[in-house]
């Protein structure tokens, strides 16, 4: 066999070897890859920035998708999903303004617009008044059909609208669906909460406004919540036969329609010389058919004799005037005021019975037109809250109890606790309602004057507010109010909130206290 030569075969070597050596050489020159600590992203922005998406798209998809138009009864309306802090429902019967239910806690409220009154619907109820006996059937079944609708087509909207913006803020199929996981969990719990604090039982205690402030008579008298509420249908189907009359009769809205075993007493306080409240007292005094109106003090500013002209029109106002001295209303006040026909002045403890109510009451015992607060003024207070709780006291182990007691300040107020079911107060110029120690109920009236001249001392001005008080003939006990609020000075504003006391209220175990025994218009014995 013939020999290769010796250089042909260290070429052909080196061409075996040229490849090696070829990528050994690159890897010489290239550099050597540097190892850096990569910092991570924090899991917190990133959950937060997923929570912002899902919560604006969840957002966008109600307001693209989440209503629905369902008929209810004669009335065409549209059901909304809203986000919300606070929860509840508002129904909105445009034009004569809205009324607001607290009906349950969510971040969501329920908006109920009734857009237009079907005249072909409506008349066949006006033409056949036995389907008003089925009436509550077919509104719940409408609302309920409507309900459930809405809850359907809202889920689908919240999910679709965060998995849609996620994936056009991420661009990646998995973060999109979990934004879409996540809105469905947040939906899913919201429900649930919703599901939790439902309380049909707040249509009992509807807040109006608009027109609708002056016809409190869409939900019910007090007499009739009180002894005719049994499943929320049946109010339901109240509001929705009212809503109708309202429609046909728009441009005289019914009055209030009293129940004539209640007794109606308007609680006003803190007038200031406010020649205004005069009008919106009278106004309350006819339409509510109210039988004894009550005033808590600071009906003047600075107490001297050239106000009394003030006090005149009180004769003209159509119910008993039964009045206690504040801080502001002199003793001259008082004795011209203690002169007019069907006015009675409580002080020292003394009681009258009014319209079938026995009052009892006590003046201020200060006298500060200049707003001043004088060394022991709160020991001063409680003195005479005391002096009226002895007279009380007295009344009662005589076997003629005081139906409610009647004071300038909440501090004196406080001092009858036991003593009396109801004690009614003013002077801090807002409204409030509170449950003492020992059972008494404390109910403090805003301004009926809207604070007089201060209400230009502040940004905004004050509300004139008043209160309807019904009382049960029969237990002389309170069974229910209406808190009024009007738009203060310039403002054309009206509120009206409809409360009753936990004991009165569906479902609670009814208290029987025994009733005082009427007696004659006559002044007790002062306490001594």
């Amino acid at each position: 066999m013939a020999r290769v030569p010796a250089v042909a075969v260290t070429v052909l070597n080196r061409i075996r070897r040229a490849p090696g050596t070829l990528a050994r050489h690159y890897r010489t020159r290239r550099p050597l890859p540097a190892l850096e600590l990569v910092r991570q992203p924090h899991p917190w922005p990133r959950a937060l920035g997923l929570a912002a998406v899902v919560l604006l798209g969840a957002w966008l998809g109600l307001l693209v998708v989440g209503n629905v138009r369902v008929p209810v009864g004669p009335m065409n309306t549209t059901m909304t999903l809203r986000p919300s802090v606070t929860g509840g429902t508002k129904i909105n019967i445009s034009p004569l303004g809205a009324l607001e239910l607290n009906s349950h806690h969510a971040p969501f409220r329920l908006d109920v617009n009734v857009d237009q009154l079907d005249p072909v619907r409506a008349q066949a109820l006006v033409d056949h008044p036995e389907r008003l006996s089925g009436l509550q059937d077919e509104v719940a079944h409408d609302v309920e059909h409507g309900t459930l609708d809405l809850a359907l087509r809202s889920g689908v909207a919240v999910v679709s609208g965060a998995t849609a913006l996620g994936l056009a803020v991420y661009r990646r199929p998995r973060r999109a669906l979990a934004a879409g996981g996540t809105a469905l969990a947040l939906l899913a719990a919201s429900g649930a909460s919703a599901y939790a604090t439902w309380n049909p039982e707040s249509v009992l205690e509807p807040k109006y406004s608009g027109l609708l402030s002056s016809a409190p008579s869409v939900i019910g008298n007090a007499r009739n919540i009180v002894t005719e509420f049994d499943v929320y249908q049946k109010e339901l189907a109240r509001l929705v036969t009212n809503v109708t009359k309202l429609y046909d009769v728009t441009s005289t809205l019914p009055a209030y329609q009293p129940d004539p075993s209640t007794v109606r007493v308007l609680h006003v306080s803190d007038i200031h010389l406010n020649p205004a409240s005069w009008k919106i007292i009278a106004s309350l005094v006819d339409q509510y058919k109210v039988n004894v109106i009550v005033d808590t003090g600071d009906t003047m500013d600075h107490g001297t004799t050239a106000e009394n002209g003030f006090l005149d029109p009180v004769a003209d106002l159509g119910a008993p005037y039964v009045w206690v001295r504040g801080n502001h209303d002199s003793a001259a006040t008082q004795r011209y005021l203690s002169r007019m026909k069907n006015v009675h002045v409580l002080d020292d403890g003394r009681t009258e019975t009014v319209a079938g109510l026995r009052f009892a009451g006590i003046g201020d015992p200060q006298f500060t037109p200049d707003r001043s607060n004088e060394l022991g003024a709160d020991a001063s207070e409680e003195l005479a809250g005391d002096r009226l709780a002895s007279a009380l006291h007295d009344q009662k182990t005589a076997g003629t109890p005081a139906d409610v007691a009647m004071v300038h300040e909440p501090s004196a107020a406080r001092e009858v606790d036991g003593e009396v079911p109801l004690v009614l107060c003013g002077h801090l110029h807002h409204e409030g309602d509170e449950i003492l120690k020992n059972g008494t109920r404390l109910r403090m009236e805003g301004s009926t004057g809207g604070s007089g001249l201060r209400a230009l001392e502040h940004r905004y001005p004050a509300p004139i507010e008043a209160s309807i008080l019904y009382f049960d003939r029969d237990s002389r006990r309170l069974q229910a109010w209406d808190a009024i609020k009007l738009g203060g000075l310039g403002e054309t504003t009206a509120e009206v909130t409809r409360q009753l006391p936990k004991e009165n209220q569906p479902g609670a175990t009814p208290t029987s206290p025994a009733p005082s025994t009427p007696s004659a218009s006559t002044p007790s014995t002062p306490a001594r």
